[in-house]
């Protein structure tokens, strides 16, 4: 098991035996455990539906971008500090540093645009005992909930790539069937198992093809990846666009058109997908990256229904320059709303 997964382990065991040294019984945990979650998926709910009432009063939305903060950082398998990402990412988009306009003109101001249900409380939710099988289900019924308000979208805010699973699980099992799936990335994130732990955010789309979400993945920008990566993607059928070859497929990666025959698109954007001259917040620094255009023209033009998608892996403990990664997974974000609402 890795370093974190073995702490997270840990810190889950110390705790149970501390319960258990106070004499209280499985049930009674179990029943603590049942009312956390359920506070915590209200609350999300009761937002969700304050949210949906003021679209539908207001008219002429069919999708709006809702942002989910889902701060976990455990499953990382070298730093932890995603967890910290969400807050700092609202920050940077409402900062006052540019102005409320996407680039295509859209208002992030209107909420037929952009709307917030705050954060999954992960960490409260491990600190009661509850453990990753668990704890995976309890993000997927948040973004549920929040889909479960038309017209709202969920737009996830990382934490770790381990997210990306339990997000599409819930997208796909909400519309009824598989989407395509487009991963921006230095890494494929598709090994069986990373370091003893299945829900590695290095194993996030291994879950994922294998649980049947999603009917194709591109993987684009990468330039770390193992021989397992390659078969993995192989065994998956999945497209994989490496840096090394990125001049000779820039024309086709520009011009995608997805979703066809499936529910829709889902897009995944890791910051690590930029080259860290862009982005140096990020646990993984990977040299020879997308540029931010490069990033950008990919998702202006593509062509498809943007049902949900995420932007995960900005690690605010990394981060230099007053700032700057922030800024940019903030203008990802304020992007990929454009996308998604109309």
């Amino acid at each position: 098991m890795g370093g974190a997964a073995a702490a997270a382990a840990s810190g889950a065991a110390r705790w149970i035996q501390r319960l258990s040294a106070a004499r209280i019984s499985t049930e009674a945990l179990e029943r603590g455990q049942n009312r956390v979650i359920d506070a915590s998926l209200t609350l999300i709910r009761e937002r969700a539906k304050l949210k949906g009432e003021l679209l539908r009063a207001m008219g002429g939305v069919k999708a709006s971008a809702t942002l989910l903060g889902v701060p976990l950082g455990h499953n990382s398998s070298f730093l932890q500090g995603p967890a910290f990402a969400p807050p700092r990412i609202r920050e940077a988009i409402w900062c006052g540093s540019t102005n409320s306009s996407t680039e295509e003109g859209k208002e992030l101001n209107d909420p037929r645009v952009l709307t917030d249900v705050g954060d999954v409380p992960i960490q409260e939710i491990r600190d009661c005992g509850v453990e990753d099988d668990r704890l995976m289900h309890v993000i997927s019924d948040s973004v549920k909930t929040v889909m479960d308000e038309d017209p709202l979208r969920p737009l996830v805010l990382g934490g770790d790539h381990s997210i990306s699973y339990p997000v599409v699980r819930a997208v796909s099992e909400k519309l009824g069937g598989p989407v395509d799936i487009l991963h921006l990335d230095a890494h494929p994130d598709i090994y069986d198992c990373f370091e003893g732990n299945t829900y590695s955010h290095a194993s996030s789309f291994a879950r994922i093809m294998e649980g049947g979400y999603a009917r194709r993945l591109l993987q684009v920008g990468l330039r770390s990846i193992t021989k397992e990566g390659r078969e993995q993607g192989k065994r998956f059928g999945v497209e994989q666009y490496e840096m090394r070859t990125f001049s000779r497929d820039r024309e086709k990666l520009e011009n995608l058109k997805l979703g066809e025959g499936v529910k829709g698109v889902y897009v995944s954007v890791d910051v690590d997908c930029l080259d860290p001259a862009f982005a140096p917040g990020v646990s993984h620094i990977e040299p020879g990256g997308l540029s931010f255009r490069d990033v950008l023209n990919i998702l202006q033009n593509l062509q498809g229904d943007v049902v949900a998608g995420d932007v995960v892996e900005f690690n605010p403990q990394r981060d230099t320059v007053d700032g700057m990664t922030a800024m940019v997974a903030a203008k990802l974000v304020r992007e990929l709303s454009a996308k998604i609402s109309k």
